[in-house]
């Protein structure tokens, strides 16, 4: 906390607006992430937020920032300040605005679509809400799921892109190994995702191109047609064999009708010679 400047946002807004620094060096300066210093250029995040010019302050110094103009590989070094800061302890589950509450279960539904290696302990760190609202989430079975719509955490503002990496490293070494031979898949590092052949490539991306899939197997029209030969020429045996069944059925209920014919004579004379 003591190498972080104050205020590390609005004094990012300030860099971003003022200098010619680059977003990595801004971002390591105010102890952000570079997306984050993006989205602020862009005027995506902290829009709200004046700009806290960090040289009045006495946090940097007009050399300090011109030198690292001129080396974009320098990076900026916080002045010494009088007064010591103590880091601040957070107690208890992470305090979220009532404006932003509302877009905590769409932090939620993608924290658990796109990293499902997190205990609910680090999402309720995370966004700040409750288990039983994380099992109605995945289970679906909470009461606005049909509009939830999966939403970065970060772009919603409930917490920074250090503090999901955080959690995101803590998860992945307490995942169980994989096996020998099986491919590792993990997330690209922050370099080769926010250089300019990366960034190009995300903005020339054009949805309305039907995506290219895999070639799909050839049917072959000759063997489909067999088989539906086959299936017809079964069917046909079948219907064959249960008529000539039914057939077969039929004398022995002839040959009973005669028997009951005779019975029923048998008794009509009984009753004749009775009387």
């Amino acid at each position: 906390m003591a190498n972080t400047p104050l205020m590390p946002k609005a004094t990012a807004v300030w860099l971003v607006d003022n200098t010619a620094l680059s977003f990595t060096q801004i971002a390591s300066f105010c102890r952000l992430h570079p997306l984050e210093v993006k989205a602020i250029a862009d005027g995506e995040a902290a829009q709200g937020i004046k700009g806290l010019d960090p040289i009045l302050t006495g946090q940097l110094s007009r050399e300090e920032v011109e030198k690292a103009q001129n080396d974009p590989n320098y990076q900026l070094k916080l002045q010494g300040s009088k007064v010591i800061v103590p880091e601040s302890k957070r107690k208890g589950p992470r305090y979220t605005p009532v404006s932003r509450r509302q877009d905590r279960p769409n932090a939620i539904l993608w924290l658990v679509r796109n990293h499902p290696e997190l205990k609910d302990a680090q999402i309720i760190r995370l966004v700040g809400t409750t288990k039983p609202t994380i099992a109605a989430i995945r289970d679906r079975t909470h009461w606005n799921s049909a509009n939830l719509t999966p939403s970065d955490p970060v772009t919603l503002g409930l917490c920074s892109q250090l503090e999901l990496d955080m959690e995101v490293e803590k998860a992945a070494k307490n995942a169980p190994q994989p096996m020998v031979g099986e491919p590792v898949e993990r997330l690209m590092p922050v370099e080769e995702t926010t250089n300019e052949d990366a960034i190009a490539a995300a903005f020339s991306f054009d949805p309305s191109q039907p995506v290219k899939r895999e070639e799909e197997e050839e049917i072959d029209a000759d063997a489909v047609f067999a088989n539906l030969g086959s299936l017809k020429s079964e069917e046909s045996e079948e219907s064959e064999e249960s008529e000539e069944g039914e057939e077969g059925d039929e004398p022995a209920s002839e040959d009973i009708a005669p028997e009951a014919e005779g019975e029923e004579a048998q008794e009509t004379e009984g009753e004749e010679d009775t009387k």
